[in-house]
């Protein structure tokens, strides 16, 4: 299948600061997909080279099969920036018959489009309330649902729940896991690590410009384990031919009985076995690593963050 973005050494450079340095990047159809890297990584001015609001320097990438900045492609793409207002005079509805227009819907489906993405961005009962009236977040789910108009082949979202409580960040999950359902691919840029986990199949972390880890999440945070703090447990439990042996691989580290790999679902099974044999357990941790661990560890293995200001001015308002 052809990727939603495929990119080669995709390069931006501002004057002296080079803010995107030989991107590789590749979004399959109907996935969602986590970009995610710190202020000043290059993921802003990935966006805007994706939407052919900016030109490369070098280097070449695709959108839905056609080179990036062709019209035909930027037509079935929606996309939720970051920072936006909507004309306070204007209700939701409004907006909304305007973006359908601005994506060339036809008119005669319009109607029906807005009040399918107005309800599924929660805003059915505000629809004729004029925007100026809205909280940040309620701007933030009608900017959604212009984003989802025309059911578009990719979806980029630029930090989508976090002007979200977390009923709506919940909210906003269901809505991005019904775009991909509906074969949409999903582009998300976000800070919040723990929204991506629950959302993603697949991440890449960017960094100074490049790509510094990419693959699914499963391959990226290893395999999920279990640690419990235990007292009193006979020696003969961790031998090779032991009791906890079925359950794979164990180990006592500093008071700490590990086993990895082990599913989630048998981690009762172990704390039954473990206190079966008359020992104590103090506390049960998962072990697998989370994706900020592994984001963090990328980030500082990578040196120091680039001055967000930048030479000559283009930083994180510029260049991000």
């Amino acid at each position: 299948m052809t990727p939603a973005i495929e990119t080669h050494a995709l390069r931006k450079v501002y004057g002296p600061t080079v803010a995107l340095d030989a991107l590789d990047l590749r979004v399959e159809p109907g996935e969602v997909f986590g970009f995610l890297g710190p202020n000043g990584a290059g993921k802003t001015t990935a966006v805007k080279l994706l939407l052919g609001l900016t030109r490369p320097t070098a280097g070449e990438g695709t959108v839905l099969g056609r080179p990036i900045g062709d019209r035909e492609a930027r037509g079935r793409v929606g996309y939720l920036p970051e920072l936006f207002r909507y004309q306070a005079w204007l209700t939701a509805h409004e907006v909304l018959r305007l973006h359908a227009a601005l994506a060339g819907l036809a008119p005669g489906a319009r109607p029906a489009e807005i009040e399918r993405v107005l309800a599924l961005a929660g805003l059915a009962d505000r629809a004729d309330e004029r925007t100026g009236g809205f909280s940040k977040g309620m701007q933030q789910r009608l900017g959604l649902a212009a984003a989802l108009l025309g059911d578009p082949a990719l979806v980029i979202l630029d930090e989508p729940t976090s002007a979200l409580d977390p009923v709506g960040r919940g909210d906003v999950r269901a809505i991005i896991r019904e775009a991909r359902e509906r074969g949409s691919a999903v582009l998300l840029n976000s800070h919040l690590l723990g929204e991506v986990e629950r959302l993603c199949d697949r991440v890449a972390v960017v960094h100074h410009g490049r790509v510094v880890a990419s693959g699914a999440l499963g391959d990226l945070l290893g395999e999920p384990a279990v640690r419990l703090r235990v007292t009193d447990l006979p020696a003969a439990a961790t031998a090779e031919d032991g009791p906890l042996a079925a359950f794979g691989p164990v180990a006592l580290e500093d008071g700490w009985l590990a086993v990895r790999p082990l599913d989630a679902d048998r981690i009762p099974d172990v704390v039954a076995t473990v206190v079966g044999l008359g020992a104590r357990v103090h506390a049960v941790d998962p072990a697998r690593r989370s994706l900020e661990d592994v984001f963090l560890d990328l980030v500082r293995a990578g040196g120091p963050q680039p001055d967000e200001d930048g030479p000559g001015g283009h930083g994180e308002s510029r260049a991000r």
